[in-house]
């Protein structure tokens, strides 16, 4: 499937609802607990999601619509511990909620086309992207974090299973990424790092 605004929009304007009907109200337990060493917590992966709307997706369409012949700024993936420290998960929550209707109201008016499209910037680590590729990014990154957020829960009952685990997919360590296709966006993945 290419990019799709209406589609995009779709999943993009449901995220922030995701989470708001997950997370608040779990337990410290389940909201602190990291899914492996040097990985991310629920809360951590909410408030990098919140970091990134607040100043990244957008600031790199612009970039491509600019024109800009400099490469996006690189993104500091533990940047929101600074940003959110002593935030109350219902203050990350509503960051992100805000940032995204913004977001998406911007994405809207501009009505990418296939010309917009396939408009390119410059990526730090991966060279020329399109619009396209961009967006279709965000779109993915989203669902990339919601799945960070399902291995993340359900590695805290790991053992507690017992041999359900061989029925379990999500508690299954995810399989090694090629150096060439390293992820950059998603943040640390839950069983690795």
């Amino acid at each position: 499937m290419n990019y799709d605004p209406v589609l995009a929009r779709a999943l993009l304007a449901r995220t922030p609802g995701v989470l708001r009907a997950w997370l608040p109200g779990l337990p410290a337990e389940w909201l602190d607990a990291p899914g492996g060493p040097r990985a991310w917590s629920v809360r951590d992966v909410a408030c990098h999601l919140a970091d990134l709307e607040g100043d990244d997706w957008w600031p790199r369409v612009r970039m491509i619509l600019e024109r800009a012949e400099r490469p996006f700024p690189k993104v500091e993936r533990e940047r929101f511990r600074e940003r959110f420290a002593g935030a109350s998960l219902d203050a990350v929550l509503d960051a992100f909620e805000a940032a995204r209707a913004r977001n998406l109201e911007a994405l809207e008016a501009l009505a990418p086309d296939a010309t917009l499209l396939a408009l390119q910037g410059w990526h730090p680590d991966f060279g020329a992207v399109t619009l396209g590729q961009l967006l279709s990014a965000w779109v993915v990154h989203d669902l990339t974090h919601l799945a960070q957020i399902s291995r993340t829960l359900a590695v805290q009952y790991r053992d507690a299973v017992g041999p359900w685990s061989a029925y379990l997919g999500v508690l299954r360590p995810r399989a090694p990424v090629e150096a060439s296709r390293a992820p950059v966006e998603e943040g640390p993945a839950p069983d690795t790092r």
